[in-house]
Order: C-alpha cells, then structure tokens, then sequence
C-alpha cells in the first residue's frame, strides 16, 4: 500500500512540474508576443481619422465636392474646442464661407473616428457642408477608425468597386499647401485614375487630397479635393461677417454629374443693365481638356424665379460659344447652362447643366 502512495504522489508531483513548466512556457510567448519589436513598431506608426486631435485647436481647409454646390470650393474651419468625457466627442464649432455667405454650426465629432454625431447642431444651410464634410475630409475614417492602422501596412483595405486596387499607405512625400510645407505618408489607389490623401502622422486630418469618381467609361470627374489653408492655437477664430459678394468674370463649373466644365465669361464686367453684355462660354472636359461640337441651351431666372430668357440651339463647336445678351433691370440673376450634344453625340437621359449665379448693376 505505501508503494502504490508512493508511486501516486511521484505522478502527482510530476503532473504539477509538467503544469507549472507549460504555464511558464505560455506565459513567456505571451510576453514575447506582446513586446515584439516589429508588432510594437506596426502600433506606433498606426494612424486613424483624429489621431493627435488637441483642444483648441484649428484647421481651415478648403474643399471642393463633387455632390455640393456643383463642385463649387469653399472655405470650412473646424475648431477642436474641447473634449467631453462624458459623450465621448469633440465640440467643434464650425463656420464655412461660400461665396461671400457664412453659416455657422458646432459637430460633435466622435472619439471614435471623427463622424459628425446627429447631436451636432446644424442649420438647414450648414446640412450639405456637413455631407461634403464627411464625404471628403473623414473619408477615410471608414478604413482607418480608432486606434487606426499602420502607416508600412501594405494596405488599408479596398474600396466597393470591382477593378480598383486597395487603399494603401505609400513612401515619404513632402507636401506644401497654403499652412506650410509637411512631410505626409501618401495613401492612394487607383481606380482609373490614381488618388491620393497626404496624411500627416501626427495630424487629425489629412492635409492635401486629389480623388476621382469611380465610373465604367469616359474620364473621371473630380469626386472630391481639399487643400489645408491655414492651422493654429488657442481660441476658436471668429467666423467672418457675411458680405453680398458680387460675382466675378470668369466662373467654372462642374454639370451635375461632373462629366463636363464649364467657364462663364462676361464682359464687360461688371454686367450693367440695359446694356448689351457679351456671355462667352469655354466647355471642357473634367480633365480640362476643351470639347468641340458643342449644342446647348441657355435659360435666365430672376430671383423671383420667373424665367426671363431662353436662348436654345446655341453652338459651340470649337468647344467655345459667344452670346449677346442684354439684362433688362438690375438684380441677381441664375444663367442656366444645359449641354444638348457634345461632338455630335447627344447626352441621352442625362442632364448635363450647371447655373451661374450673376448680378447686374
């Protein structure tokens, strides 16, 4: 009997050895894997839509969308306010100016990845400049949301497009906008065109992006681009007094779709009423690349929305057209340009148009 406990108790003794010694053994693959040098690197380079925000902070940027205003630019200023613990968001006010209007709003900003939160107060005006916020500014935000990702990854992931490559973070690349010159990660893909997002490491937004739409055929329009203009310190910038900017020669813009420019020049300039004014237009592609052969109709609106003009069948067949036109009281007026036929191939079930808006004096 003392053998046969003897026996037992040199099993039982080794069974707790063979425990104790894999329990060692996992704890030290544990720490192994949790101080690898290059899975510790991959962490400390990652980069997320609001990585190194700071209260009173602010970006202005410069951004042009493809579904705002007809892809018309504006100036929209973010101020990091402060940070409430509580929700876990940013209170940022917010002012954009467009065309000499200024509308005001504060984004609650998520911890998270910087989506503007329903709670945020927005006017009916600043609703769009939200959508084109989230659209340009916190893109990536969908790819690279808290704690984010590395900046050597060998991509961020793919878009929904089938025949794109994935969004991947490139080399080095020193970037100079409006705020200063910045050393960037270049993150881009390529879907026709190749598109680019200049991330700064230690920046809660982008500085510099160029990004074009997915389509099947023809050239790609412009889907959204933005520019840092300007970044400081300290209290929130007063937003400026809205003025009543009168337009100047030389419009561009972007029909619904984005297929076509458009350039609106009139001289002489100011427009006076009751004299004749001479309305040339310069029709391109979205690449800029002037188009010939082509057909389009003009429509002029009073602010009271009457129409006042129609001028179809006009011509522009070396992609340039020259009107005469005569205003007949002062006022704000809309010059809506319709595109019928470009190089003899009409624009089928599409609406290819943009509205001009003008004054005369």
């Amino acid at each position: 009997m003392k053998s046969y406990l003897a026996k037992t108790s040199r099993i039982f003794r080794a069974h707790l050895e063979v425990c104790f010694l894999v329990t060692i053994m996992g704890t030290s693959i544990f720490l192994f894997n949790a101080i690898d040098p290059s899975h510790a690197s991959a962490q400390g380079d990652n980069w997320y839509v609001g990585k190194g925000a700071k209260p009173d902070t602010y970006y202005t940027y410069q951004v042009q969308n493809f579904d705002t205003n007809q892809g018309r630019p504006f100036l929209m200023t973010i101020c990091l306010k402060d940070f409430d613990e509580a929700n876990k968001y940013w209170n940022a006010p917010v002012f954009v100016v467009d065309q000499g209007q200024v509308y005001n709003g504060t984004f609650h900003l998520s911890d998270l990845d910087m989506t503007a939160l329903g709670s945020s107060v927005v006017s009916p005006d600043l609703v769009k400049y939200r959508a084109a916020y989230s659209n340009s500014l916190a893109w990536l935000a969908s790819y690279v949301p808290k704690p984010g990702q590395s900046l050597s990854a060998p991509n961020w992931g793919k878009i929904a497009a089938i025949g794109g490559s994935a969004i991947s973070p490139g080399g080095a690349a020193k970037v100079t906008t409006p705020a200063g010159t910045f050393n960037t990660v270049d993150v881009s893909w390529t879907y026709g065109p190749t598109n680019h997002i200049w991330v700064v490491p230690n920046m809660p937004f982008p500085v510099k992006a160029q990004t074009f739409a997915a389509v099947t055929q023809g050239n790609a329009p412009v889907q959204y681009q933005f520019e840092l203009q300007s970044t400081g310190t300290g209290a929130c910038p007063t937003a400026p007094k809205a003025v009543e900017e009168t337009p100047k020669s030389g419009l561009v813009l972007q029909t619904g779709r984005a297929t076509y420019s458009i350039k609106l020049i009139w001289e002489p300039d100011p427009i006076v009423a009751g004299n004749e004014t001479k309305l040339g237009l310069i029709f391109s592609d979205s690449f800029g690349k002037t188009i010939s052969g082509v057909s389009y109709d003009l429509e002029i609106t009073a602010k009271n929305g009457t129409v006042v003009d129609e001028l179809d069948r006009q011509r522009a067949d070396e992609g340039t057209g020259l009107v005469p036109y005569t205003f007949p009281a002062p006022g704000p007026y809309d010059i809506k340009v319709t595109i019928n036929a470009v190089e003899g191939v009409p624009t089928g079930e599409f609406v290819e148009s943009a509205t001009f808006s003008v004054i005369a004096t």
